[in-house]
């Protein structure tokens, strides 16, 4: 097997606060291959942002520092470089879509000029050539007649289309991975429906690799090759989408799963969230825990246990000397439960895609961009 495309080991980061220090991401590791998605998954606040932004270091110092961990990028190891030592990486090979469309883009420009200048920070393009590769990019995102929308203003799109438009940003240096934070969440499920494909399409194209953050099951299971759970700053399950949606192995990913709407009454998770400035003992989600029991308080986050090939959970079940069975009947009610969720439309159903656990179905029929989304 070749070398990942993206790898990170061990990534800690921290903000320093008047409250205390806040331990955002607290050791994860994970690793993105060349043309497939990685989907990061949990409840808001539990790491996944700020782990991608510390990948090209984009976490604001002060108050945010990364105090350790290893970033690797085709081979290249980013870890000791400066922010400024990034320009080349950052925006380039590697490309943001950050989650609010409307505050990646500058109100008083037209959007061709900041396509513009995203295309000659990374290329030495005339004016008319990057006009010229402006408006190709606009096309391939699905804007209708781009060539007299390039010198519009982002007050004149929808969200939808201001979407596409900051995927069209990001394509501008042809990035070898693309890192999409929650890119469909303030989007109604129509149009999600369409970035979801066009995200795919371009993967597709370009052998692409694409780091996705959201909390939405169901886009994760319309798009993802593999899933990595964050809890509290920490990874607690990581393996292929098949294997997590038909097998979660971890009590808090089969709890996420048990909050899909179903057929019957959807259920909550019990309990708060864990104070981040003052992390527990033992694995960060037993105090939620249905199974949880004495060794579950006790020491560090338990080590990613292999569950199957290419599944590990960070559950002492799953270690030695004890029985996984005491989970399981959790992981066949949360399969149950995926099964039979609804769709993003709200029509309970199995979805489309059986090699994910019946995903949530498609709502635009695989159409490209129409007058709906403007």
């Amino acid at each position: 097997m070749s070398d990942p495309l993206l790898s990170v080991e061990g990534l800690r980061t921290h903000f320093h606060t008047d409250e205390g220090t806040v331990k955002a991401v607290d050791g994860v590791s994970f690793e993105v291959s060349r043309g497939e998605t990685v989907c990061l998954v949990g409840e808001s606040g539990s790491g996944k942002t700020v782990a991608c932004e510390s990948i090209t270091k984009l976490v604001p110092s002060p108050p945010g520092e990364i105090v350790d961990g290893r970033v690797t990028f085709d081979g290249d190891d980013l870890t000791d470089r400066p922010p400024s030592g990034l320009t080349g990486v950052r925006g380039g090979r590697i490309a943001h879509v950050f989650q609010n469309p409307q505050g990646a883009l500058d109100p008083v420009y037209s959007i061709g000029a900041q396509i513009v200048e995203a295309i000659q920070l990374h290329d030495d393009a005339s004016d008319g050539a990057a006009r010229e590769r402006a408006i190709g990019l606009l096309e391939r995102v699905g804007i209708p007649e781009a060539g007299s929308r390039f010198d519009e203003y982002p007050h004149e799109f929808s969200g939808g289309m201001k979407q596409r438009v900051v995927i069209a940003m990001a394509l501008a240096g042809e990035p070898d991975l693309l890192i999409a934070d929650e890119p469909t969440t303030a989007l109604d499920v129509t149009t999600q429906a369409g970035i979801l494909d066009l995200l795919n399409d371009i993967k597709a194209e370009r052998d692409m690799a694409i780091l996705f953050v959201t909390h939405d099951l169901g886009v994760v299971a319309e798009i993802a090759d593999r899933v990595v759970v964050f809890y509290a700053g920490k990874v607690m399950e990581r393996g292929g989408v098949h294997a997590v949606f038909e097998t979660p192995a971890h009590p808090y990913t089969q709890a996420l799963f048990r909050c899909l709407p179903g057929r019957g009454e959807r259920e909550t998770i019990g309990g708060s969230f864990p104070d981040p400035t003052d992390p527990l003992d033992g694995c960060r989600f037993h105090p939620r825990c249905p199974h949880a029991i004495e060794v579950c308080t006790e020491g560090d986050q338990p080590p990613l246990e292999p569950v199957d090939a290419d599944h590990t959970a960070s559950c002492v079940f799953h270690g030695e000397g004890y029985d996984a069975a005491a989970i399981r009947e959790g992981a066949a009610s949360a399969a149950r439960s995926t099964a039979a969720r609804t769709d993003r439309t709200g029509s309970a159903r199995t979805g489309d895609r059986s090699d994910a656990a019946g995903s949530a179905g498609r709502t635009d029929g695989g159409r490209s961009a129409t007058e709906d989304d403007r």
